[in-house]
């Protein structure tokens, strides 16, 4: 499982010649680096000097850390769900019976493919909003580590996205597409954008 293999291993494994892990695993470890940069931060805006905010950083960090397990979760969904598809495309064909069980394997596959880009897309949107709650009471030490997790939930929310669209455009039933496509629409757009905005507002912070 991703959550408990060494980096290096996962890194072998992302660069090998196999289907899985692959980007939407990628896309989730994003989050959950951005959300642990989020994390960090918080911890190390507390202590005396922080006192008046310690209600809202106490709640960032506990968000923060939830958000670092829901990802690795995702990361993990992911890589069991892709491979679902691939399995499904190997299953026998070649009779009517065959032929439409494979299919019906095929689709049912690639519907709960798109369901986990769904569910990081909504992750990354949370992992921004914590980071953007953060930055005016942050320790400005580590200031740009905010920059750093919104960029990374950024790079979530874009990737997912693209993993949406490809497992969408091969499922037959329109019905299901427009579903599916809705769970998200716009979202990872407003991600994309408050995480841009962050980032500007971080570095216009730091070079004043």
């Amino acid at each position: 499982m991703i959550s408990s293999e060494t980096i290096k291993n996962y890194l072998t494994r992302l660069a090998s010649r196999e289907p899985t892990p692959g980007g939407g695993a990628a896309a989730a470890l994003h989050a959950a680096q951005g959300a642990a940069l989020v994390a960090m931060v918080a911890r190390y805006t507390t202590g005396a000097k922080y006192e008046q905010h310690a209600a809202l950083v106490s709640r960032i960090i506990a968000a923060a850390d939830e958000l670092v397990d829901s990802a690795l979760r995702l990361a993990e969904a992911d890589e069991l769900a892709f491979q679902g598809v691939i399995d499904s495309y190997k299953l026998p064909s070649g009779t009517e019976a065959s032929n439409e069980a494979r299919s019906a394997a095929i689709q049912a596959a690639l519907i709960r493919a798109a369901q986990t880009p769904a569910q990081l897309v909504k992750v990354s949107g949370a992992v921004v909003e914590l980071a953007t709650e953060l930055f005016d009471v942050a320790n400005a030490n580590v200031i740009s580590d905010v920059a750093a997790a919104a960029d990374a939930a950024r790079a979530a929310a874009s990737t997912a996205r693209v993993n949406i669209d490809i497992n969408i455009v091969a499922i037959k039933d329109g019905v299901t597409r427009s579903q599916l496509a809705q769970q998200t629409d716009g979202i990872e757009e407003k991600v994309v954008l408050a995480a841009d905005a962050l980032v500007k507002r971080v570095r216009e912070r730091i070079l004043g």
